[in-house]
């Protein structure tokens, strides 16, 4: 298939994935004139804010060469609204206080700081009762599903992740932080978005094992782009305030290794997820053209 065409069938799927996470908000976000109507609206500004929505494409996708697509939309939800929980409270005034998310005015700027905290925490209790509820016919899914996504954004996952990346600021990091930090903070929710789509669709253990390393390939690499382009690009590429990591004396692949050595670990990363896809079944074309269209992002 020409290069052409290959690309233009990434992005139509890419767009169709998206549609179909952003077509379920109104089906399972609490409409926004339901009370508490404030806390509602701010929910919902975050959520539709925009975005990439990598991380329930992910689940789709995963989901999709078990035949499960359909099946895994409320899972993928569930994984939006945790990753936009973690980003309402990173951009706050107590943590990174950034302007800017998605582009857009951050929610404690839009709205105030008690509403963006509550809205955020509001996100995380919905994901998990949105898989309590959608998955109940198979309890035993949807303790495997929470019980997955639950150590993805908790002191193990994201939010551990955070808390090591505080106390490494305005310090020189080792290389232990660094990898530490990344694999909780970012890795973490991006190899349990694969992981859930494996399970919605009943994956064997050998590819779930294989679909776990790959999730953190993937998410190490996306993190060490991110700190690439917050160093390169410009807030309009970003949709948040560039070099905002330098600023904070942030712990960073390119504080750390340099430019071109970051770049060299995302693409060995990137490499190695590639591979491993390719040994999973079904059409895995999707899944191999993302991870090289994160690459193309720095090269």
């Amino acid at each position: 298939m020409p290069a052409g065409s290959i690309k233009d069938a990434f992005d139509e799927s890419f767009a169709t994935y998206r549609s179909e996470i952003e077509a379920s908000f109104q089906d399972y976000l609490p409409h926004p004139r339901e009370r508490p109507q404030r806390l509602h609206e701010a929910m919902r500004y975050s959520m539709e804010a925009g975005g990439k929505r990598l991380r329930p494409t992910l689940t789709l996708a995963v989901a999709e060469l078990y035949f499960a697509r359909a099946k895994a939309v409320p899972a993928a939800l569930a994984v939006e609204c945790i990753h936009t929980f973690s980003l309402i409270h990173d951009d706050l005034p107590c943590m990174d206080n950034d302007d800017l998310r998605r582009g857009k005015p951050t929610a404690h700027h839009q709205f105030d700081e008690p509403t963006a905290l509550l809205a955020g925490d509001a996100l995380l209790a919905f994901g998990f009762s949105l898989i309590a509820r959608e998955y109940q016919s198979n309890p035993t899914l949807a303790v495997r599903l929470i019980q997955e996504l639950s150590t993805a954004c908790g002191g193990d996952g994201l939010v551990g992740g955070q808390m090591e990346d505080i106390l490494a600021e305005k310090q020189p990091p080792t290389a232990e932080q660094l990898d530490y930090i990344h694999r909780h903070k970012t890795a973490a929710l991006i190899e349990k978005a694969m992981t859930l789509g494996a399970l919605i669709g009943d994956a064997g253990e050998k590819d779930l094992k294989i679909i776990r390393e790959v999730g953190q390939e993937i998410g190490l690499a996306f993190q060490i782009i991110d700190d690439i382009l917050d160093e390169t690009a410009d807030a309009e590429t970003l949709g948040k305030t560039p070099g905002k990591d330098a600023a904070s004396g942030k712990a960073t692949f390119v504080a750390l290794f340099g430019l071109e050595e970051a770049r060299n670990k995302a693409n060995k990363l990137s490499a190695q997820a590639i591979n491993k896809l390719k040994s999973l079944p079904g059409n895995t074309n999707f899944l191999v053209n993302l991870v090289q269209r994160m690459q193309n992002r720095i090269s």
